[in-house]
C-alpha cells in the first residue's frame, strides 16, 4: 500500500504563492496517476489537478485559469502542487491521492478513481 504524506502548507497573504509536496512511501509511485484535491467546508472534495505517471500529461479544471501547476519527480517519489495568486477562498486542506488505474486523464477528476489518500496539508490565506 502506498502511503502519502503532504507538506508545504501554511499561512500566506492574498496574492502569495505556495508549493505543496506529496511524498510517497513506495516505488510503485512511479506507475501511479497522482491527483490533488481540496475539500471546502461542508462540501465534497474538489478536484484541483492530476498528473500522469510519466509527468507528460496534466489536467486541471477549467475554473482554475492557470492558478495551479502540478509536477512530479519520480526519482524522489514526490509530486508537487504550485499555487499562485492565492485568495482567501483558497483556504482549505489540500490532499494528494494516487491511482493505479489507466484511463483518460479526464476521469481522474473524480475522487473515487483514487486508491490512496494522504492526510492533507492546511493552506490558510488571509486578506
Amino acid at each position: 500500500q502506498v502511503q502519502l504524506v503532504e507538506s508545504g502548507g501554511g499561512s500566506v497573504q492574498a496574492g502569495g504563492s505556495l508549493r505543496l509536496s506529496c511524498a510517497a512511501s513506495q516505488r510503485t509511485f512511479n506507475a501511479s496517476v497522482m491527483g490533488w484535491f481540496r475539500r471546502p467546508p461542508g462540501k465534497e472534495r474538489e478536484f484541483v489537478a492530476a498528473i500522469s505517471w510519466s509527468g507528460c500529461s496534466t489536467y486541471y479544471p477549467d475554473s482554475e485559469k492557470g492558478q495551479f501547476t502540478t509536477s512530479r519527480d519520480n526519482a524522489k517519489n514526490t509530486v508537487y502542487l504550485h499555487v499562485d495568486s492565492l485568495r482567501p477562498e483558497d483556504t482549505d486542506v489540500y490532499s494528494c491521492a494516487s491511482s493505479r488505474r489507466s484511463y483518460s486523464m479526464t476521469r481522474f477528476t473524480r475522487a473515487y478513481e483514487y486508491d490512496t489518500w494522504g492526510q492533507g496539508t492546511q493552506v490558510t490565506v488571509s486578506s
